[in-house]
């Protein structure tokens, strides 16, 4: 089984955030957002894994191409890194990584994080992981008759077609025949949209017998801004059932933590009360604050705050009154 991770874009509209890391990088409850797609998506394979493919954009740099084989070694798995030049549509980046498409594949885009109670069943011919959503608009959507097999792929439908959203994960017994269609769609240039897209490539499979059925997931996490990444990070520390939230050589002085929250190595609360919902990185001080639902990223000061609904960067200091902020990599702030 190989896994195949597109992850190339800008992360535009998660900046300042993203104009020092890759938003897939970003952490979610203590760990980068692509580590825990992993995780959960490995979780849910009986076979082992081979390859785990990152599709990255040119300029992400050695030190993210290191993480990124050493979250596919934490797996068992040898890390590929492939590169897609230009944001050309889905199709285009599950293409660049077109010598994994070989066998069972499971194709994830790292903009998601979901919750699932199910194993993958090797015997099918394709899974679609679907999310009912009351606003579907903004996302490609599936049909299904009778029998639960999809009939349709609509991308990004104007008029209500269907509310079960397509999340951006999908499984192939068949790997090598996607690639064909993937490679048909680029050798003939049939774009929608001005892109090439995986649905137009997953229509002509169902249109030569190939059967795909709904996978469905008991919740679905966006990470594509910062208010959503909060979110997330909410729903992942509420969802964690036992995994370690406090990390060695955290010191709390008259302070309080209401829980669910995270703390990482070096973490220093003084006059602090933190929760619930908030992940902070390594070596990051808190003093004389109160903080809710808010993800700190490492090597961070933090004096005199009141904040919720924020996300701050690495590096940073903010010295300040009652707010909701995003401050990137960095940044000083005072008030």
């Amino acid at each position: 089984m190989n896994i195949i991770i597109p992850m190339a874009g800008m992360g535009k509209r998660m900046r300042p955030h993203t104009l020092t890391i890759p938003k897939p990088l970003l952490p979610v409850a203590g760990k980068p957002i692509v580590q825990r797609l992993v995780e959960d998506v490995a979780k849910m394979v009986d076979m082992p894994l081979q390859t785990i493919a990152f599709i990255i954009g040119p300029n992400f740099g050695k030190d993210v191409e290191d993480h990124l084989r050493a979250i596919a070694r934490e797996e068992g798995a040898e890390g590929k890194i492939y590169y897609q030049e230009e944001a050309l549509g889905t199709a285009h980046a599950v293409a660049c990584a077109a010598e994994c498409l070989d066998g069972p594949v499971i194709v994830a885009f790292a903009d998601t994080l979901f919750r699932a109670d199910f194993k993958i069943d090797p015997e099918m011919d394709g899974v679609i992981w679907v999310h009912q959503e009351p606003d579907p608009r903004a996302f490609g959507v599936v049909k299904l008759n009778e029998e639960n097999i999809i009939t349709d792929f609509i991308e990004k439908p104007e008029v209500f077609v269907s509310d079960l959203a397509i999340i951006g994960i999908y499984y192939f017994r068949n790997g090598a025949m996607l690639r064909d269609e993937i490679n048909y769609l680029l050798q003939n240039d049939i774009r929608e949209k001005g892109e090439y897209q995986l649905t137009n490539a997953l229509e002509n499979m169902k249109s030569k017998g190939y059967k795909f059925t709904p996978g469905q997931v008991i919740e679905w996490w966006d990470c594509g801004n910062k208010n959503a990444t909060v979110n997330t990070n909410q729903r992942v520390l509420a969802n964690l059932n036992g995994e370690l939230t406090r990390r060695n050589n955290v010191t709390i002085e008259n302070s309080t933590v209401i829980e669910p929250c995270f703390l990482d190595e070096g973490v220093v609360l003084r006059n602090t009360t933190i929760g619930p919902y908030v992940s902070v990185g390594r070596n990051t001080t808190l003093e004389n604050s109160v903080i809710s639902n808010s993800i700190i990223q490492e090597h961070t000061l933090i004096r005199n705050a009141n904040l919720t609904n924020s996300m701050i960067g690495n590096h940073a200091v903010y010295d300040g009154t009652a707010r909701e902020v995003s401050i990137g990599d960095y940044c000083q702030q005072s008030e």
